[in-house]
């Protein structure tokens, strides 16, 4: 990051301009009295201000939302009543919405390139289920360059798909980004075209909350997978995929990914995941979200003014699941840290919930089954989970069964230890690293 204002404002300015806030006043007036206190701020508090940078840097755009919200509600009532003055605008404040900006790709302050953010739009989007839609919005954010061989085909891009209720910018955190996407590493951003989707219903692209509610298209796994296929494609004109991975249910894209599209990819990462269909534990979870909200009253068939209670319930058994109880004990090893520690989540998660777009997120999973076509996949595959994971407990041994009949497939099952935090260990790339640096090396041209 330079020290020159004008960067700030110009960085700014182009960015907000792509996006939803075009022609914002507000937004505008915020740019320029960034520029002219930005410089002042750098001299005046270095230290401090880049450690706020550093931090944010790999953060997630959602968590800060409300400090954006309250931060430009204050400025805007400043800027109509004429009363904005330098001195009133406390430096806490200021460096907050920085801190937004940088989650938002503005300010990067990371040792790989500025995630460039985009949105693709669809026509006439055909879901399996027979529905449509006039328009299908995929949001994504990318990192770095395509690289063409002689013959015109993308050498170096990686697909990488996030979670269930995630989106794309998950991945710009410290232990995911700054473990893979940093000078000299292994997804080196300077080298490689890195795609970052939000799959349908997810983060930015379209979804229930945007206004249909229920009435939104019933979206399934392949619904989504051809989605990014026509984003990668259409969008940005990528016919060949170096690499695609993906964490838990990024991870089972990954197994369709290779049987939809067996010639698309050199390599395949599958994280956190299983190749089989959701059945047993999974299932079960995951219909108490389901029924949590659908039969709860306030729903209203998705014609809610309010959230429904039956939202809490949701976001306790999505973090019930996340992690391992050795790392839940150690974290609230008494009565009181532990409703603490749940109560601090829940008030967290639910602000950037909504029951339609989680009731679908999870209902999405009823078409995965890769099972039938796994002698279909022709690329090198790696894939990995934990054995702390409750969410694909190696116990049940289907990872182990249905790998051998993946014609150049391997899979690891990463032991517990002081690392691992159970299904979330997927995004902590230190643990898995080693794995993804032999996929690469055995799956180069």
């Amino acid at each position: 990051m330079g020290g020159s204002p004008s960067i700030v404002k110009r960085v700014f300015r182009k960015s907000w301009e792509r996006g939803a806030s075009t022609g914002n006043c507000v937004d505008i007036a915020l740019s320029r009295l960034l520029s002219a206190q930005y410089s002042h701020f750098r001299m005046r508090e270095k230290a401090g201000f880049k450690s706020h940078l550093r931090w944010v840097a790999f953060g997630s755009e959602s968590r800060l939302q409300a400090v954006w919200a309250r931060f430009r509600l204050k400025l805007k009532a400043g800027l109509q009543t004429g009363v904005l003055k330098q001195a009133r605008i406390r430096r806490d404040a200021l460096v907050s919405f920085l801190l937004l900006l940088t989650a938002g790709r503005l300010l990067f302050a990371a040792d790989y390139p500025a995630p460039e953010p985009g949105d693709y739009t669809i026509r006439d989007f055909h879901f399996q289920s027979g529905e449509t839609l006039p328009e299908l919005r995929i949001h994504y954010r990318t990192l770095g360059s395509a690289r063409r061989d002689g013959q015109g085909m993308v050498t170096n891009a990686v697909l990488i798909l996030h979670g269930t209720t995630g989106n794309g910018s998950n991945f710009l955190r410290r232990e995911f980004a700054g473990e893979l996407f940093g000078d000299k590493q292994l997804l080196d951003a300077s080298r490689f075209y890195l795609v970052l989707p939000d799959g349908v219903g997810h983060g930015r692209s379209s979804k229930p909350s945007d206004g249909l509610r229920g009435r939104f298209p019933h979206y399934g796994y392949r619904d989504m997978i051809e989605a990014q296929y026509r984003l990668l494609t259409e969008g940005l004109k990528v016919n060949h995929l170096r690499l695609v991975m993906g964490t838990s249910m990024g991870g089972m894209h990954t197994w369709l990914w290779g049987e939809i599209h067996p010639d698309f990819m050199d390599a395949l990462l599958p994280l956190a995941s299983l190749p089989g269909q959701i059945s047993g534990r999974n299932r079960v979870w995951r219909r108490m979200i389901i029924d949590a909200i659908r039969t709860d009253p306030e729903w209203q068939n998705g014609d809610y003014q309010s959230q429904p209670r039956g939202l809490r319930l949701a976001a306790e058994t999505l973090y019930f699941m996340s992690s391992n109880p050795t790392q839940r004990y150690k974290e609230a090893p008494t009565l009181e840290k532990a409703d603490k520690a749940l109560d601090t989540y829940l008030a967290s998660a639910t602000k950037n919930m909504d029951a339609n777009d989680v009731l679908y997120a999870l209902e999405a999973s009823r078409d995965y089954d890769p099972g039938p076509g796994m002698e279909k996949i022709r690329a090198r595959l790696f894939a990995i989970n934990f054995a702390d994971d409750l969410i694909n407990p190696p116990e049940l041994g289907i990872l182990e069964r249905e790998i051998k009949r993946v014609p150049r497939g391997k899979a690891i099952v990463i032991p517990q230890s002081e690392r691992t935090r159970g299904h979330g260990t997927h995004t902590l790339a230190a643990v898995w690293k080693k794995q993804l640096a032999w996929l690469l090396r055995k799956s180069e041209r």
